[in-house]
């Protein structure tokens, strides 16, 4: 058998194998930025589990994006991603494309990891667009029992402005580190 998707297992892992898969995907991303790339599509299905032992490997770099390169390679307006995990900055909203990108991706990876869906979902992609700009997401422990101190850090990924996200994937991977040595 092959690898499959983080969306295909999900609902078979336990809560320490997904954030055990999260910080390997924490560690994945910001190898990428050290070499200036931003991923720009975080989602499950974009995580395929190996199939010997279920380790996480981020995959689909189709839509990554060379910090270095000018801005100009895309179309205005052009949106590049999965609606329901896009940040605001990839849908035209100034803040430009950079390490916050991704860290928003992340926070929508672990929201799918706690609640089974994306944060922004819409009736359709115009609803979903309008969403992921203006509205923010439901509290994740609305949709699934969630430990408190893990849906703030969810949540603080998916703040609409880069300057309120994690700087980059240290900072959001120490937050992580340190809420699961906590003893709560």
């Amino acid at each position: 058998p092959g690898a499959r998707s983080l969306d295909e297992a999900l609902a078979g892992l336990s809560w320490p194998e997904r954030l055990d898969c999260l910080e390997q995907v924490i560690a994945a991303v910001a190898h990428a930025h050290e070499r200036g790339v931003v991923h720009r599509d975080l989602k499950p299905s974009n995580v395929l589990l190996r199939a010997r032992d279920d380790a996480p490997l981020l995959t689909d770099f189709g839509l990554a994006k060379r910090l270095d390169q000018s801005q100009a390679l895309t179309q205005t307006g052009e949106v590049l991603g999965t609606p329901g995990y896009l940040a605001p900055e990839q849908c035209g909203v100034p803040g430009g494309i950079g390490p916050a990108t991704d860290v928003y991706g992340l926070g929508a990876l672990l929201y799918a990891l706690l609640t089974g869906q994306p944060p922004c979902r819409g009736a359709t992609l115009i609803d979903s667009l309008r969403r992921v700009i203006e509205v923010p997401p439901r509290p994740p422990s609305e949709l699934a029992p969630v430990p408190a101190p893990l849906e703030a850090l969810c949540l603080r990924c998916l703040e609409k402005s880069p300057a309120r996200r994690f700087r980059d994937m240290a900072s959001l991977g120490e937050a992580l580190d340190a809420l699961e040595r906590s003893p709560d």
